[in-house]
């Protein structure tokens, strides 16, 4: 049988030559049989330098809410660019996609922008302490915040041996070479009383606590009901910044974030992924009295590249067409039909499949728990299990992320629903 990866593999030993481990960033290294190699996309589909083609629901990790190749964006970014790439300086853009946002997400009365999310989030951590004057914050067991030093910890672990007891978790690191631990407190997600208690022993010194609203990289847990509201009300009573990184769910839960989709307002929130349809583009926004801290020069916030004319004519564009259109209700519909239908083939196989997320992303996994809360609970995943399923689905033209998050995009059509839950049902069935 030919191998069907043929291009692919030699282009990776190839790759492997000059770039460490043969890709540009960690996670691309982990696809099977080798990193595949891509050389065009559209809508919801692409096509690898061996003409395989694939139904995508990875998205490029999210940013693609719109799809691959949107025109609109394109053309918007092409004729931008044409004016010129970088200015160093100010220009009209610019400032109507500030105000675009400002009018969009309940927290931001002002804005920064920079490059990635991992940047929006340094920046949000320097501004609260500064803010706060305090130095100490707080962050839970599995949320991801980008992959800089100080937040780089308890990010993942080998077990939930190593988080340390649920009482009392301990940082973990995420990586060799990290700095010192910051001054952290570390909780699981969804516990009530442990963030109480956290909040009765740490309250007065917590600069802030940063908080995905949504767990997406980890299982995609939404909060228990009034979960992010005890967070807002913990931080206004003891003075500490409420944070949401709203990186993956920023644009991608409505226009608003998920803090119009849960109806808590944050301090500070970052933004990045999806209101860019892929350009390198990232957002911190905030309330003004904290924000004037930027604004007045006594928090540093720079970057050479930050609002380029690529990433802020993508953005524009995007915004236009998802103001314009009813994608949002589009994404929830057919997200939701297609993790029921997943559940369903799942559980007519009598597999232990749980399919969880809000429908514009959701992930799927092999468990024995009936629910899972936190990150803790994850680590009952059977994550060989779904590695061999991703392979298989792989093999059926669907490409998915290791780890079980899906996305779905406005590209995605009914048909597309019904294509990916057969693929999957087939590759249950014969496993």
């Amino acid at each position: 049988m030919a191998d069907r990866y043929r291009r692919s593999r030699e282009l990776y030993e190839r790759a492997c030559r000059s770039l460490a481990g043969g890709v540009s960033s960690e996670f691309r290294r982990f696809s099977q049989p080798v990193p595949l190699f891509y050389e065009r996309a559209a809508g919801a589909r692409l096509w690898d330098v061996d003409g395989n083609e694939y139904l995508d629901f990875t998205l490029s990790q999210g940013p693609l809410l719109l799809g691959h190749s949107h025109a609109e964006v394109l053309r918007a970014v092409a004729e931008a660019t044409e004016r010129g790439q970088l200015f160093a300086g100010q220009y009209q853009a610019e400032l109507e996609l500030a105000e675009a946002i400002c009018g969009l997400v309940p927290c931001a009365e002002l804005v920064r922008f920079s490059l990635s999310g991992s940047e929006a989030v340094h920046a949000a951590l320097r501004l609260a302490r500064a803010y706060t004057g305090r130095q100490r914050w707080l962050r839970f067991e599995g949320h991801y915040h980008g992959w800089f030093d100080e937040v780089a910890w308890s990010i993942s672990a080998p077990s939930v041996e190593a988080l340390g007891p649920v009482e009392a978790p301990r940082p973990v690191p995420w990586s060799e070479g990290l700095g010192p631990c910051p001054p952290l407190v570390v909780l699981p997600w969804n516990n009530e009383p442990l963030l109480r208690e956290a909040f009765a022993r740490w309250g007065h010194e917590l600069a802030a606590v940063i908080t995905e609203p949504v767990m997406c990289n980890h299982g995609c847990i939404e909060p228990q009901p009034g979960y992010l509201q005890l967070l807002r009300e913990l931080c206004s009573q003891y003075g500490s910044l409420l944070i949401f990184d709203e990186v993956i769910t920023g644009f991608r839960l409505g226009l608003g974030g998920a803090q119009a989709y849960y109806g808590v307002t944050p301090d500070l929130a970052v933004f990045g992924k999806a209101l860019a349809s892929g350009f390198p583009l990232s957002v911190l926004a905030g309330r003004r009295e904290v924000m004037r801290l930027v604004a007045e020069g006594r928090v540093i916030h720079a970057g050479t590249m930050n609002s380029g004319q690529p990433g802020v004519a993508a953005a524009l564009a995007t915004l236009r067409i998802m103001q314009g259109e009813a994608i949002h209700t589009q994404l929830f519909e057919r997200g939701r039909r297609l993790m029921q239908q997943l559940q369903e083939a799942a559980a007519s196989l009598a597999l232990p499949v749980r399919v969880m997320g809000p429908g514009p992303m959701f992930h799927v996994g092999f468990t024995p728990l009936a629910v899972v809360r936190d990150y803790r609970d994850t680590l009952h995943y059977d994550r060989a299990r779904y590695a061999a399923f991703v392979q298989a689905m792989q093999e059926r033209g669907i490409r998915l992320i290791g780890r079980g998050l899906w996305y779905i995009s406005a590209a995605h059509t009914e048909a597309d629903v019904e294509q990916a839950a057969q693929a999957a049902a087939e590759v249950w069935r014969a496993a």
